[in-house]
């Protein structure tokens, strides 16, 4: 049976960065080693680090003045880095979800910190709107793509002080304008490769400025300086998140990913919306196309074990929902197929068709 992936993370992968990854493992192009034995210092890999940043600025459009950084820890620890780097006194934050919440909760150790709005009031099935961000802050963060309630911000925000963003789980999913932040981040592991690398995008200007000492591993410029080897780096994690990135270039770049996937996220949210037995639990504006949250109708409550068991039979696997949340959650990254998101919809049907 066909197995459709839709965990949250690790994210479904490019069949074609999964084959050219188990023969590099084996035989790096041939020159008899192991992509996983190599050194990081080689020139052979040398040159996988080149090109990966190299198709990080031109898929993304990169302007100059910004570095391009691969480095450990996950977004988790950008929680702390961030405002380590670039926090003097104040920071603002735009509160969507947990990890939302999380950055907020590392940035007190350095210092002030004010939430502009958030959706906490309503579970965050909304992204707040009509705040006003404050100009007395060292930068404004925002999460982009709420993993968990399915929510996502679709449109570059315009802010007053630098912008920082995690976006972790929505990356390359369609164009952005790099030059409105100072600084994205996230793990690769939601859409661009596997667990194990973290990327930093960030401008150079906002390096430098503040009062306190960072330690050496800690400061951007450390790695800005080692072209992210100031120590052993996830090598063979950048080099799947490579290939990766070789794929969305080879199928037309960020626009037609974008288009691809807001294909994919209708065709699952118009079931949703039509099938009597399930309810969408974002606001439909803010839904997000990345993690279509849904949970079963009140009328139907009491199916819901009976569905996951359904879909699970049928060859669906993570459809279940974020256990603080509940309900069922169909992640969609940008190496989902469409053939796939049918699969769920004709699941649904079916489901309906024998129980409603």
């Amino acid at each position: 049976m066909k197995k459709h992936n839709f965990n949250a993370g690790p994210c479904i992968l490019p069949e074609v960065a999964l084959q050219n990854t188990a023969k590099a493992v084996v035989d790096l192009d041939g020159i008899g080693l192991s992509l996983l034995t190599i050194s990081h210092r080689s020139k052979e890999f040398q040159a996988i680090m080149d090109e990966t940043v190299a198709l990080w600025k031109e898929l993304l459009n990169i302007p100059e003045g910004y570095h391009v950084l691969f480095l450990g820890g996950g977004a988790s620890l950008q929680f702390c880095m961030a405002p380590f780097n670039l926090m003097n006194k104040k920071v603002a934050f735009l509160e969507t979800g947990v990890w939302a919440k999380k950055a907020i909760k590392e940035a007190k150790f350095f210092g002030e910190t004010a939430v502009v709005a958030s959706s906490a009031d309503k579970n965050f099935t909304y992204i707040p709107k009509g705040y006003k961000i404050p100009t007395d802050v060292d930068y404004f963060h925002i999460t982009t793509n709420n993993t968990i309630y399915g929510t996502e911000i679709h449109e570059d925000i315009d802010s007053p002080v630098n912008l920082v963003a995690d976006m972790s789980s929505d990356i390359m999913s369609r164009p952005i304008d790099v030059s409105k932040y100072a600084m994205i981040y996230g793990g690769a592991q939601k859409n661009v490769g596997p667990s194990g690398v973290t990327f930093i995008i960030v401008r150079d200007d906002i390096l430098g400025k503040v009062d306190r000492p960072i330690p050496t591993m800690l400061d951007y410029r450390t790695h800005i300086d080692k072209g992210s080897m100031f120590n052993t780096p996830p090598c063979g994690s950048i080099y799947t998140m490579r290939e990766t990135l070789k794929w969305f270039k080879s199928m037309g770049g960020l626009e037609k990913i974008h288009e691809m996937n807001k294909k994919k996220a209708k065709l699952i949210y118009d079931e949703i919306d039509r099938n009597k037995m399930f309810v969408g639990t974002a606001v439909k504006e803010d839904r997000s196309l990345m993690n279509i949250c849904f949970v079963m109708d009140e009328k139907y409550k009491e199916k819901e074990a009976a569905f996951l068991e359904f879909a699970t039979k049928a060859g669906m696997v993570g459809v279940k929902g974020h256990r603080s949340v509940g309900g069922f959650r169909a992640s969609v990254y940008n190496a989902h197929p469409i053939e796939s998101a049918q699969a769920l919809v004709d699941c649904m049907k079916e489901f309906e068709k024998q129980n409603a």
